[in-house]
């Protein structure tokens, strides 16, 4: 099953993270929580691992729309995007809110998760678009 939406950009990572996070401000969304994978696997595990970062992505007024409608739906928030390097490119995904619609058996839920992958989506190709 296809959980999200991916591009390749030529942006180096560190700016794929400032220009995802630039569009997500545009359609509303902040970012509450950064989590330098690679960084956290070294510290706690010794690993070395690529440069990975996930960004946790609200738009509140969606969410508190969402939230009116299915109070558990905080397990499911907030809209994560990855960014990571892969080869000499960098990669971006960003998750498909549509896939809470299949877990949330509530069908007030498709349309407040059809408004957020399209804005999602525009911040993916403004990135896209941009590079």
């Amino acid at each position: 099953m296809k959980y999200g939406f991916t591009k390749t950009t030529d942006y180096s990572f560190e700016q794929a993270i400032e220009k995802v996070t630039e569009e997500l401000k545009k359609e509303g969304f902040g970012v509450l929580t950064t989590i330098d994978v690679k960084d956290t696997l070294k510290k706690k595990i010794d690993v070395d691992f690529k440069k990975y970062t996930i960004l946790g992505a609200c738009n509140p007024k969606l969410a508190h729309s969402a939230l009116q409608v299915e109070e558990e739906l905080g397990l499911l928030l907030p809209c994560n995007v990855i960014v990571y390097e892969k080869k000499d490119k960098t990669v971006i995904s960003i998750f498909d809110p549509r896939v809470m619609t299949i877990v949330i058996e509530n069908p007030e839920m498709k349309p407040v998760a059809e408004e957020v992958k399209t804005k999602l989506q525009r911040v993916l190709e403004a990135v896209y678009g941009l590079s």
